[in-house]
Formats: C-alpha cells, sequence, structure tokens
C-alpha cells in the first residue's frame, strides 16, 4: 500500500514540475511590430529586440542586429543581445554601494564588479506584455517588470516599463521608465542590441562610418571601472566628432571599444551618433535623452546566431545610451538615484534611412 501512496506522490510532484514548466514556457513569446517593411520582433525574455528587418539600398530586406533563433539561446545568453539591461546598466565598482548612509552589497559577475545588474538582471527575467498592436498607424508594445526589494542586492521595488514602438519613416522609438515604489535606489536602463547595418551574417563592422556626438569620455581603470575623470577626446583614437571608420585606429587600441561617452548637448532629446555602411546604404541615427553613451565593438564575442551563423569580434557595436558608469560611486557624475518622488525616464530615437551613392 505504501509503495503505491510513495507512487502516486512521485507521479504528483512530476505533474507538478511539468504543468510549472509549461507555465513559464507559455509566459515566454515573440511579439513582431510591423510597417510595411519595416519588421521589429521583441521577446519578453529580457524585453529583448530579437530582429530588425530594413531595405537596403537595393530594397533587400535583412536583418541588421545579431541574435540567436530560439528562445532557449536567449535564456542561456551572456552576451546581453538586444536586452534591456539593468537595474543597473554597465558595471559598479566592488559591487557595493553606499546609499542614504548604508552600504549595498550586490552580487559581483565580472570579475569584483557587478555587470548590468548582476547573474539575474533585467536582460533574464520575464517581462509581462501589458500593451501589443501589432500593426496599423501606431504598431508598438510594453512590457513591464516588477523587481522585488533585495534582488541582486539593490535595495528597494522598483516597476520597470519599455515599450517599442515604430513610426514614419523608418523611425524606432524605445522609451524606458522606472519608478521606485518605497525606497531610493539607482537605476540606469540600456538597450543592449548589437547592430550591423550590412545585416547580422555579413561580416565584421569596422569599415562603417560612425560619428559621436561626444567631446569627452570617462577614463577606466584595470578592471574597466571609471577612474572618475572625464576627459577630451581631442587627439586620440576615441575622437569621433567627424565621421571615420571604427577600425580607422583599432591599431592605437589594446582591443576595440568599451568606453562611455558624455554627450556633448544639453537638449532634452540629444544627438548620439550617426552610423553608415556604405555597401548596404543603410544609415542608422540615434538620438536620446540620456546624458552618456556607451559605444562597445563586441570585442570578445565568438557565439553561433541566427541561422548557426558564428559571430565573430567586431560583428558588430553597441551603442547604448545610458547614465555615467559606475555613477553610484562617483559624486562628480549625474546621479543615477531615483525616488518613489522622481521617477526614471528614458527615451530612444533610431531613424534609419538608405543612402544610394
Amino acid at each position: 500500500m505504501s509503495s503505491k501512496i510513495n507512487l502516486l506522490i512521485c507521479l504528483f510532484f512530476i505533474l507538478h514540475l511539468w504543468a510549472a514548466a509549461n507555465v513559464t514556457a507559455q509566459k515566454i513569446g515573440i511579439y513582431e511590430i510591423k510597417k510595411g517593411d519595416f519588421s521589429v520582433k521583441v521577446t519578453n525574455y529580457g524585453a529583448r529586440v530579437i530582429s530588425v528587418l530594413l531595405p537596403d539600398k537595393h530594397g533587400n530586406i535583412g536583418d541588421v542586429v545579431l541574435g540567436y533563433d530560439t528562445i532557449q539561446e536567449y535564456v542561456n545568453d551572456t552576451s546581453s543581445f538586444g536586452a534591456i539591461v539593468g537595474r543597473v546598466a554597465n558595471r559598479i565598482g566592488g559591487a557595493r554601494f553606499t546609499l542614504n548612509g548604508t552600504l549595498y552589497k550586490l552580487i559581483a559577475n565580472d570579475g569584483e564588479n557587478t555587470l548590468h545588474g548582476g547573474p539575474k538582471g533585467f536582460s533574464h527575467v520575464v517581462w509581462k506584455v501589458s500593451k501589443y498592436k501589432k500593426e496599423g498607424s501606431d504598431p508598438r508594445i510594453t512590457l513591464t517588470y516588477h523587481s522585488p526589494d533585495g534582488e541582486q542586492g539593490f535595495p528597494g521595488d522598483v516597476l520597470a516599463s519599455v515599450t517599442y514602438a515604430l513610426k514614419d519613416p523608418y523611425k524606432l522609438i524605445v522609451v524606458m521608465k522606472a519608478k521606485a515604489l518605497n525606497k531610493a535606489t539607482p537605476v540606469n536602463l540600456a538597450q543592449h542590441t548589437y547592430w550591423n547595418l550590412g545585416g547580422h551574417n555579413s561580416g565584421d563592422i569596422l569599415s562603417n562610418d560612425i560619428q559621436i556626438f561626444a567631446s569627452h569620455i570617462t577614463p577606466l581603470d584595470d578592471h574597466f571601472i571609471p577612474t572618475g575623470q572625464i576627459v577630451p577626446v581631442k587627439n586620440t583614437p576615441y575622437d569621433f566628432l567627424k565621421p571615420r571608420k571604427v577600425g580607422s585606429q583599432f591599431n592605437k587600441l589594446k582591443n576595440g571599444y568599451d568606453i562611455n561617452y558624455p554627450l556633448d548637448s544639453t537638449k532634452t532629446m540629444k544627438p548620439v551618433a550617426i552610423v553608415h555602411d556604405k555597401k548596404s546604404g543603410r544609415l542608422m541615427n540615434l538620438q536620446a535623452t540620456s546624458p552618456a553613451v556607451q559605444l562597445y565593438t563586441s570585442n570578445t564575442l565568438v557565439k553561433k546566431g541566427k541561422g548557426g551563423f558564428v559571430y565573430q569580434p567586431y560583428s558588430a557595436l553597441c551603442l547604448e545610451t545610458q547614465g555615467f558608469p559606475d555613477a553610484v560611486n562617483h559624486p562628480n557624475f549625474p546621479s543615477t538615484i531615483v525616488t518613489p518622488e522622481k521617477s526614471y525616464f528614458h527615451k530612444m530615437l533610431f531613424t534609419f534611412s538608405v543612402e544610394k551613392y
């Protein structure tokens, strides 16, 4: 009799696990927003952009973001492909900070530092789809996530949202919001798409022309943590005030670009960067409300991606508009602290076009 009872208990436990796994699987989906031949696909796992389809100068449609073929590959991803990263993007030195007299110890996942919110930051959670309109005059999707007090070591509950919307002609709008529900806390969200305007499987981006509207950088120590200085880019390989090829001064760098640029503009909506791939003719113009942008040229990337294509170093570039990295430990940097009285808002505008010459 007892063996039968044990068997029933085992069967119940197996069915319970199967049901839980099935519910989890149902919670993760892929959603397309579309306007003519302009299409963006998003998954609510990490609120990630997983494809952006655009025509080139010959009218051929291509996918200009790196990624994977399956959701499981995004679950296993360590490169933040297309994700919203947070609660705090970029690095926090020593995986700790002090706020209002309290020392907060975070989970380190980049040596002794915390990167992109920790090992289970916003890029590795399931977001709720709160609004979705696939096509029509105003295609958009809004996703929300409730980050509980103490998640990855951060104080207070935070309600975060991101909206992806398409506008004519070939405009992608990204709006990130966050509200601290009960405690002051740092919030610094970034959209971490890997762009290759020639197509995700077209090779490296070293011949892309890029212009960045920033006269300074925040230099790093040997652990990729800002020193606290803000130094001019003049006469350095970091100067992109005038358009030039991404790889034109790689010989002066240790290993590509992974650096924060404080933006020059004092406008609410600031010019950030322009990227042009002459072979395809595609051009991307980025504006944002954030004070800075991180340029990353996928320096250490080696991943099997869409269609089995193997992405190599410099296969894409990221333009992560955000607050200054490690701002919680540098009083001279613009604050990234939000409170129940002061919410977080961050808007990006990508305008795509084609130049046929």
